[in-house]
């Protein structure tokens, strides 16, 4: 069964990367950049910085916080949900050097809620530059998978569950640990975290203090994004804007009542199959 499950995760891994190193990388131009004017703090190699036009900076996390960003691509009308994502037209570019990329080659774990892990789901970085840029950074080659299920409504033969050489991370209410008892015994890398009355803090503080994960990318869905906003754990966002319109109507990446004080501190663009996408850093800040 483990030999199984490890050729499984192999043959995935393979085809993501040759997908990764066989796509168009558009090169990004950059509107403007005020984050740059204040942090020191960016990242990349020849080959990020050549597409991404310059560093891709990271927040200074002080040592007593953890750093969570959110990822989201939209439609040009605003919708985050769709049955393929691709249908929002960002493309490639947004897939392999943002989305599988930039955002996620120094996190420590990407979280995702339940209904965002499918059955071949698996969060990592694919291309063979994001690959290095990550090794050189002296993080594990994969980062930990943390997932959100108050209830348990989610599948542990899900690939992401069955990697034993990757940590997982599951945040979930005791009807969740209760529902999954036996596959949580069998798969002794996956780690029961509490989501008790504090929330999704508690559980993040306790992946920081136990198991030094300070950087986490959430990427998504919108239940899970907008709890971690609401909570004051969310303090920036990626979000790429495809030129296409559709999805399902009026699924924002913000769900809750009082939408936070958002201010756009990078904006880029790059033109895909003669259309124009966006990308821009996003800091959140939590006014009540």
């Amino acid at each position: 069964m483990e030999e199984h499950r490890r050729v499984g995760f192999e043959s995935v891994a393979r085809q993501k990367i040759q997908e990764a190193s066989a796509s168009s990388i558009q090169t990004l131009t950059t509107v403007f950049d005020r984050y740059a004017e204040t942090t020191p703090l960016g990242i990349g190699n020849a080959w990020t910085r050549l597409h991404y036009d310059g560093d891709f900076r990271l927040a200074v996390i002080p040592p007593n916080r953890t750093h969570l960003s959110l990822v989201f691509v939209q439609s040009r009308d605003g919708n985050t949900e769709a049955a393929d994502p691709d249908v929002f037209g960002a493309g490639a570019t947004d897939k392999h050097l943002i989305y599988e990329g930039l955002s996620r080659v120094a996190a420590d774990a990407v979280l995702a809620g339940a209904r965002t892990v499918h059955s071949q789901a698996f969060f990592s970085v694919w291309h063979p530059e994001l690959i290095a840029l990550r090794a050189s950074l002296g993080l594990p080659r994969h980062p930990a998978q943390v997932v959100v299920s108050k209830r348990g409504q989610v599948d542990l033969g899900s690939l992401l569950f069955n990697v034993p050489g990757v940590p997982v991370f599951l945040i979930g209410g005791d009807a969740c640990f209760l529902r999954h008892a036996a596959a949580l015994q069998a798969r002794p890398w996956v780690r029961p975290i509490l989501l008790d009355d504090a929330g999704l803090r508690s559980a993040l503080d306790q992946l920081r203090l136990e198991h030094a994960i300070h950087q986490i990318s959430a990427v998504g869905g919108r239940s899970t994004a907008t709890r971690l906003v609401d909570d004051g754990i969310a303090r920036d966002l990626y979000l790429t804007t495809g030129p296409c319109e559709g999805g399902v109507f009026n699924t924002p990446w913000y769900s809750g009542a009082v939408r936070p004080t958002l201010t756009v501190t990078t904006r880029k663009e790059w033109v895909d199959a003669g259309a124009r996408v966006v990308f821009e850093h996003v800091l959140i800040r939590d006014e009540r």
